[in-house]
Order: C-alpha cells, then structure tokens, then sequence
C-alpha cells in the first residue's frame, strides 16, 4: 500500500515510502529472481527502472513469472498424505491452462483459497473463512501547486467524520534519479484515505458493509465529494477545485488490508488456535503465505509469511 518497514539498526526510520509505493518493492523482488528483466543495481535506481517484460516469461529461464494469469483451481484427487503433485488450472487471455509441480506456495487472499482448493480440511476452510478483508480507499489528487498548504503551515490534516478521513501531501522522497517537489509552486499529489465501514455492527460485518458501498458508488459521487472536501478545507488559503485540481484517481481495494484481530470484537484464542495460524497449515505440497497469514497488513509481515512457507516446503 506504499509503505515498508525499515530497519532500526542502521538508523533507518520504521517508515519508507517509494515514490510508486510497494511496486518498487515488486521490482527489487523480480530484479533478484530476473536481473535481465529490470535494470540496475540497487534500491535507489528501482524507482525509475524500465521493466523489460518480455524478458519475464521465456522458456529458457530457470525462473518464469507470467502476469495476466488467474489461477482458478488447485489440488489432486489424492488425500493430503499421498500427494505428490499439485495440479493448478488458470486462466489466461480467455483460455483455460493447467500447470503440474511438485510444490505450490499459495500466496493469494487467504479467504479465497477454500474456493480454490476444496479438498481442504473443514476445520482450516473455516478458519479461513474467518478472514475478512478490510476495504480501503486512496484517493490521489493531483494539483497544480500545493500554496494552500504552505499558506496554513501544514502536510497533512486529519478529518474524522469527512468522506475521506485524512489528507496528506505525497511524502518527500529522492531516491536515485527521481526528486520530488520542494516549491509550493509545483505540482504536486494529494492523498486522501477513506475505509468505508457501518458504525455499530461488528467489526467483520462492517467490513462487508464497507465493501458493498465500495461496489455501489461510482466515480462521480468521489469526485463531488473530494472537491467538496478540499474546497471547505483550503479555501481560505487560496484554494480553488476547479482551477487547482488538474486529475483524481480513485483507487479503490474492497478486499484491501489483512484482517487484524480485535479485542473488542474476537475471541483471546490460544497460542497456535487463531483462524490465521489454523488457516495457514501446510496441505501436502501446498504451503500458504500473504500476510493474511500473520494477520497483519504489512510488507514485512508478507515477506515473513513467504518465507515461513518456502522453509515448510524445503524442510517438508
């Protein structure tokens, strides 16, 4: 979602923001897996690095990513103790595919993964049912200059109760190449975040709730509401919605965060009994991952879950 953890011991902040979020993140990923496919060297020249992606997928490669590939099922018809293989049927530019291998990490939204493989036990179906995704909203604003800002002397303004409840000039990051705006004369990007939920019902039902207004609102009713919001926010220093806004984009994640527990509405399970740690139980070859696995909605707490996964496959 743009946001990574960072280490302590080099004096690093616990926050790093790269100016495309998590893609950068992506990138170093691939970078390692498939250096020809993305140049340079380091984190710093990653922001700005041209993918070559017909480099991603060539049959003489050790290591192949194919993008715009929807797995749709996976399993075998042998019980959990005698597989040997794991069989996954995606789908790809309108056509069905079916791929073989000895291992599988599944690394998707852990509430689908029952649809996807139903030999799962019950108990581990349920368990994952349990996670339900948090929806979230980012809206990005590009202005024309951000005077309006330094007029009122502020970067970010938190507004419980608005439509969008936080507005926050886009971080100050120069990393390699790339720098970012430093005069209020520039251009800039605003992000405004929304999670849409229903006061008074349970946390995991006002998740569903969230995610169905998200389905029913349309771009129009965003837009009138962010020029709305800002007009009354910043107009006294200056600022004018139909002069200063030049783009919106709104990005919208019905199933966005991993579910976190709640202590005001989830049970205190015991160690090794909550539905993530039930949920992510290795089926035969097939491990799970995604930070749904750690019920945290974090980088780190992704990278951690795939390597807990890949070390359950190599020492299985």
């Amino acid at each position: 979602m743009g946001y990574t953890a960072a280490g302590y011991a080099d004096g690093g902040s616990c926050k790093f923001h790269f100016p495309d979020g998590n893609a950068s993140v992506a990138r170093l990923l691939v970078r390692s897996l498939n250096p020809q496919a993305v140049p340079g060297t380091s984190a710093e020249d990653v922001a700005t690095a041209r993918i070559d992606y017909t480099k991603l997928d060539r049959p003489d490669h050790t290591i192949r990513i194919r993008l715009g590939s929807l797995a749709v099922s996976l399993g075998s018809r042998k019980p959990a103790a005698l597989l040997d293989a794991v069989e996954v049927v995606y789908s790809r530019m309108d056509r069905l595919y079916t791929s073989r291998a000895r291992h599988c990490v599944l690394a998707c939204w852990n509430m689908m993964i029952p649809y996807l493989c139903p030999q799962l036990p019950e108990r581990q179906k349920e368990a994952l049912h349990y996670l339900v995704k948090v929806p979230l909203v980012y809206s990005n604003v590009a202005l024309t200059n951000w005077r309006a800002f330094h007029a009122l002397g502020v970067s970010a303004i938190h507004c419980p109760g608005s439509y969008h409840s936080s507005v926050r000039l886009n971080p100050v990051t120069d990393i390699g190449s790339y720098r970012a705006p430093r005069s209020p004369d520039e251009p800039i990007l605003v992000r405004m975040v929304r999670t849409p939920c229903r006061p008074g019902l349970p946390e995991r039902d006002q998740h569903r709730t969230g995610r169905a207004e998200l389905l029913a609102t349309g771009f129009v009713t965003f837009e009138e509401k962010i020029r709305d919001q800002l007009g009354r926010m910043l107009g006294p220093a200056g600022f004018d919605p139909a002069r200063d806004i030049t783009a919106i984009t709104v990005n919208r994640w019905p199933h966005g965060y991993a579910y976190e527990y709640n202590p005001l509405f989830d049970p205190d399970w015991r160690n090794g009994e909550a539905p993530h740690e039930v949920g992510r139980t290795r089926f035969g070859p097939i491990a799970i991952a995604n930070s749904d696995a750690a019920a945290a909605a974090y980088t780190d707490a992704a990278i951690d879950q795939a390597h807990r996964a890949v070390e359950e496959l190599l020492t299985g």
